[in-house]
């Protein structure tokens, strides 16, 4: 186990029992499911489920990006930019505010303008919500993203902030971070994550609202850019067992994915979540991302020792890295880096089965799947994990998955065929047995979705139908 997760343990082991005995394992047991890529031979993290309404029923993603989306906010300070790619800006400050980092103790003085959505009614009444965004924050730029829900029973959370973001890290910004102890007694947040405390009450999310701050120095003329931002919302059905699907392609489909190991890089950089041995959710990021043709400058590659192979995904690890989580596996951490790159876009979302994952991959688009298991329900993987993030780039002929796992040994040896049902099941379950037989919560479905500004007419439709378009 890295040591982020021996920190988060003690944190998170008086949810969990809160969870179990109120029979209400999949909000509260999220907690314990992040995906920080350590692997064991017995399990011990775990997490919880996007996809859309219309189809499942239990998850629904609704994104802000376009120009009437952006003009529909309340807007303080924020204008709204036009062109090929419509964000928002800060343009006349709001106000000014000091922030303290809590990981440097140093305070310093900003510019802010802020950018609140309309409110939110829940296709899905939410048992979780997890945010994503999309942005661009050059030297001296910051943004904090919050969401504010309203209960079933009419009363509302507090803003909880859900991320504060930047692509850099120098002495210019504060440190990367999610925020631990925000809870109101009804609702949790945990890393990522804003959980429902007791499913078992019947309590859920109605609806939300949104709100960015976009930060800057003082007197300085530049700004952050938003171009995406928005949440997933799900109610995923408690469950150790998934209803098997069908292969629903007829064909082997498979995608030229670059292949990286994150086990080369053991003991490479280990102020970032111990070194390689757990960084599995930025090196799939980075396979995700080389497919679609982006990946670092040398300039951007200058920091890293010339000895190592692969020195992209030292990088990857470094700019996803959370420093309250003390790791790499903050799931909107991962994909506001993809999304960094030129003209990308990028979400965290849940599938509700593989057929899902099949339309993404016959249409060209990877996946990047979250799961957790013991090494006896995944035949060919060789270990267990309490969470794991690996990518699906096809399907064979009969359906079974072909999956770059970059828990492999070297980078030859990354693509493996996985047996379809075993795959499913560790993916979509809310909850699961570790190999000590106490249970533990699944990821419920959770992927990251990666595709371009212009993507084709196919992939297209494949991202409208879910969503994502």
């Amino acid at each position: 186990m890295t040591s982020r997760t021996a920190n988060r343990r003690t944190v998170l082991a008086a949810a969990v029992a809160v969870a179990a005995s109120a029979v209400a394992a999949p909000a509260a047991l999220a907690a314990d499911s992040r995906s920080g890529g350590a692997t064991t031979t017995h399990g011990g993290q775990d997490k919880h489920r996007p996809g859309r309404p219309g189809k499942a029923g239990h998850v629904e993603l609704h994104t802000w990006s376009s120009r009437r989306d952006w003009t529909a906010g309340q807007a303080k300070g924020v204008e709204v930019r036009s062109g090929h790619r419509p964000g928002i800006v800060l343009a006349t400050p709001a106000g000014r505010t000091d922030y303290t980092d809590p990981h440097t103790n140093k305070t310093a003085t900003w510019e802010y303008a802020t950018w609140t959505s309309p409110r939110h009614t829940c296709a899905v009444p939410a048992g979780e919500l997890i945010a994503s965004w999309n942005a661009h924050t050059p030297a001296g730029t910051w943004i904090r993203t919050e969401v504010r829900g309203t209960y079933s029973d009419g009363t509302d959370t507090p803003w909880y902030t859900m991320g504060v973001w930047t692509s850099g890290d120098g002495e210019d910004v504060p440190r990367r971070t999610s925020v631990d102890g925000q809870s109101d007694g009804k609702s949790t947040v945990y890393t990522d994550t804003l959980s429902i405390d007791d499913l078992g009450s019947g309590l859920r999310l109605a609806s939300y609202r949104l709100r960015l701050t976009l930060y800057r120095a003082p007197g300085s003329d530049t700004s952050p850019t938003v171009w995406r931002a928005g949440a997933m919302c799900s109610d995923v059905p408690e469950r150790f067992e998934v209803p098997a699907s069908e292969p629903g392609l007829g064909r082997a489909v498979e995608l030229k994915v670059p292949r990286y190991s994150q086990e080369i890089h053991k003991g490479q950089y280990p102020e970032y979540d111990n070194g390689g041995e757990a960084w599995c959710s930025p090196t799939s990021s980075q396979m995700i991302i080389e497919y679609w043709g982006r990946k670092p400058t040398a300039d951007d590659l200058a920091w890293v020792n010339p000895d190592y192979a692969d020195p992209q995904i030292c990088h990857a690890a470094r700019y996803t890295f959370d420093y309250q989580y003390e790791g790499c596996g903050n799931w909107p951490f991962n994909s506001a880096y993809a999304a960094s790159y030129r003209d990308m876009n990028a979400v965290v979302t849940r599938m509700s089965s593989l057929n899902d994952a099949e339309e993404f991959v016959a249409a060209g688009i990877p996946l990047i799947t979250s799961q957790s298991f013991i090494e006896s329900e995944l035949d060919g993987a060789g270990y267990g994990t309490s969470g794991h993030l690996m990518t699906v780039i096809g399907f064979t002929g009969d359906g079974d998955v072909i999956a770059n796992d970059p828990n492999s040994p070297d980078n030859s040896s990354v693509r493996h065929v996985y047996k379809r049902r075993q795959w499913e099941n560790i993916w979509l379950r809310t909850k699961r047995k570790d190999a000590d037989g106490k249970v533990k919560s699944g990821t419920g479905g959770v992927c990251y979705v990666y595709w371009p500004l212009d993507p084709t007419p196919a992939q297209r439709r494949v991202l409208r139908k879910h969503g994502l378009a």
